[in-house]
């Protein structure tokens, strides 16, 4: 089935941006995480497409078959400029659409939340994954607090070196690291120790076959880490462009979902701000929070059919 996915290269914003889409009627737009591509969207893009909807997952810039940004220059990674492609592609591909549907996981989530601050009037409904909204704390930028909470062998912090956490992977090997990542399940902080890489080796996760952990590890075996690895080197950098959006809310339809032992979900202070009022505040039209058992962070590949089922649940009322 999945050879009925169309692949395309559009112009966006000085990138040539890899587009996999398929089917007709409202857009829906899939945004990945890392490491991933497109293809974590594979089950959710047949899903949608066979239920009346034109489902267009990108590879953000500096994955897979995109190609153009510039990746020796990660202050060229940050939220803005994510955010610009992905309206420059709306504006290519669906010019007579005003608004569409967003699916975000991870990275992609932290995307659809920007894109519905910066430009709500792109946006019809909103279904994020695993990460929940983060309002901008005025005073402490985002590594230092992440820094000061998990010490400077936190994943975050170790991928601020250009090039050093690329050459520990490359030492590890691709696929091995992307199958790592994809296996991670301790519902904690992810530490790499330096030197290291990684100081376990995961058993390939049931949820994924061998094929199909081979397309992502021919992926990063050709583009290599560091444009993923850059929208982390450009934290504090979106958090200071970020400061004309302080204490401002999304005001849009609203469907969180998180596995329960992400490690998102897991850190500090992340549950109670998802279940109190908090997240309610910040996100006033936040109209449901899903929690799937048993799941970790890769939910989307890990409970295919069940998120698409919540996706199409939430998305068919508008």
């Amino acid at each position: 089935r999945m050879e009925r996915i169309k692949h395309k290269m559009v112009a966006v914003n000085g990138l040539d941006m890899h587009v996999a889409e398929l089917g007709e009627g409202p857009l829906v737009l899939f945004l990945h995480g890392f490491p991933q591509l497109w293809y974590t969207w594979r089950h959710q893009i047949l899903f949608m497409a066979e239920r009346g909807y034109r489902a267009v997952a990108p590879d953000l810039r500096g994955y897979g078959d995109t190609t153009g940004a510039p990746l020796e220059d990660p202050s060229k990674f940050s939220n803005l400029h994510v955010v610009g492609d992905l309206v420059g592609l709306l504006e290519a591909i669906a010019p007579d659409e005003d608004r569409v549907f967003v699916v975000g996981h991870d990275w992609g989530a932290v995307i659809a939340w920007q894109l519905c601050l910066y430009r709500p009037d792109k946006v019809k409904a909103l279904v994020n994954i695993s990460v929940p909204f983060s309002p901008r704390n005025p005073v402490r930028k985002p590594l230092d607090a992440l820094r000061s909470v998990y010490g400077d062998d936190y994943y975050m912090c170790r991928f601020q070196e250009p090039g050093e956490i690329e050459a520990e992977f490359a030492q590890i090997g691709v696929k091995e690291i992307v199958k790592n990542f994809l296996a991670y399940r301790t519902p904690g902080p992810l530490i790499l120790p330096k030197g290291k890489g990684f100081g376990y080796s995961a058993d390939r996760p049931s949820w994924i076959t061998e094929e199909e952990l081979e397309y992502y590890a021919s992926k990063f075996e050709k583009t290599g880490f560091t444009g993923g690895v850059n929208y982390y080197r450009a934290i504090n950098l979106s958090w200071e462009l970020n400061a004309p959006w302080s204490k401002a809310k999304v005001n849009l339809p609203v469907k969180f979902i998180v596995g329960e032992f992400d490690l998102v979900y897991c850190m500090p202070g992340v549950k109670e701000y998802v279940h109190n009022s908090r997240f309610k505040i910040d996100v006033p039209l936040l109209q449901e929070v899903v929690v799937v058992e048993g799941a970790a962070h890769f939910v989307v590949e890990e409970r295919p059919d069940e998120i698409s089922e919540h996706i199409y649940s939430f998305l068919k009322n508008f």
